[in-house]
């Protein structure tokens, strides 16, 4: 299952101004609702909170990078798709 790990440190640190901190918040709040509707879930192990999706193909499109264990990841590429064209 493709993943990332969500971390909110410094979220909003480099903020000069409560306006720009609530715009911060804002977004981020926008893009999590937005992953929701899309399918993406929140998996909290005993370490960190992992954004997850079931399906490789629309984590993709969203341009995440999956932190699966290369082994995992090599095994989503289709054939077809290893083949480089010059």
């Amino acid at each position: 299952m493709s993943f990332f790990t969500w971390k909110d440190d410094g979220l909003t640190s480099d903020c000069s101004s409560l306006d720009a901190m609530a715009s911060r918040f804002e977004e981020t709040a926008n893009l999590i609702k937005k992953l929701s509707q899309k399918g993406f879930q929140l998996k909290k192990t005993q370490k960190n909170q992992l954004i997850i999706h079931s399906d490789p193909k629309v984590f993709n499109q969203w341009g995440f990078i999956s932190e699966e264990l290369p082994f995992k990841q090599l095994s989503l590429i289709l054939d077809d798709e290893s083949i480089v064209d010059f």
